[in-house]
């Protein structure tokens, strides 16, 4: 009975919840291709992500269309199923409105920075309690890098009436090591943030599901 089933058919009788994930991408795909049903391409996108909903999310969304028979607007249906995804996990971790450790930061944000396949660099701004004033994105990059301003860092920190701030950004690779880059930006906004009595309490570095803080090893001083 199952298998004889139409994913809508499902989804309709049993919930979403019951739906394997082959069936719930049908579903997004909406219609097969070349006679073959949606299910069968949704077979063949597992394939390509090796079964990991993680792989096809960290996709662009020219990634999909390697499949015969998804184009760009089936896949851009998909890449935005997995924004959305990605947007509820990182909702969820903004519930906790204060900061007190590295993993709350990585917390924060491993569910927006983790899969992506360009850089971008963050700043988390706190009152003098450690709660979030707010989390502002001060630039984004390519695969290798991306340029950060100092003077914009600590104008729209100035700007917001900050007491502190934790950067964060994110290495694509998957490897949170620090790059010599890393920690002279590191070095610079520290030295900035003292004089302007403005402290950067951490530097967490997103690598996948893994993370570095500047903080816990030490590197701050």
């Amino acid at each position: 009975m199952h298998e004889a089933m139409m994913p809508r058919e499902r989804a309709a009788r049993e919930g979403l919840g019951a739906l394997e994930d082959r069936e719930l991408l049908a579903l997004l795909l909406g219609t097969g291709h070349g006679g073959r049903a949606a299910v069968e391409l949704a077979d063949d996108v597992l394939d390509l992500a090796q079964g990991c909903l993680g792989n096809l999310a960290s996709w662009p969304i020219e990634g999909l269309t390697l499949v015969h028979g998804i184009g760009r607007a089936k896949a851009t249906l998909v890449a935005a199923a997995m924004e959305l995804g990605r947007r509820r996990q990182h909702g969820q971790a903004r519930i906790g409105t204060q900061v007190t450790s590295s993993r709350d930061v990585h917390r924060r944000f491993v569910s927006r920075l983790g899969d992506l396949q360009h850089e971008e660099f963050w700043v988390v701004l706190l009152k003098r309690s450690n709660h979030v004033l707010a989390e502002l994105c001060i630039s984004r990059g390519g695969l290798t890098g991306t340029v950060v301003d100092p003077k914009v860092v600590f104008g729209r920190a100035l700007a917001m009436r900050a007491a502190a701030m934790v950067l964060v950004h994110n290495h694509p690779s998957g490897n949170p090591k620090p790059s010599a880059a890393d920690r002279s930006l590191t070095a610079t906004l520290c030295k900035a943030g003292e004089f302007l009595d403005l402290p950067v309490l951490d530097h967490v570095i997103v690598g996948g599901d893994a993370f570095v803080s500047f903080a816990d090893q030490g590197w701050l001083t």
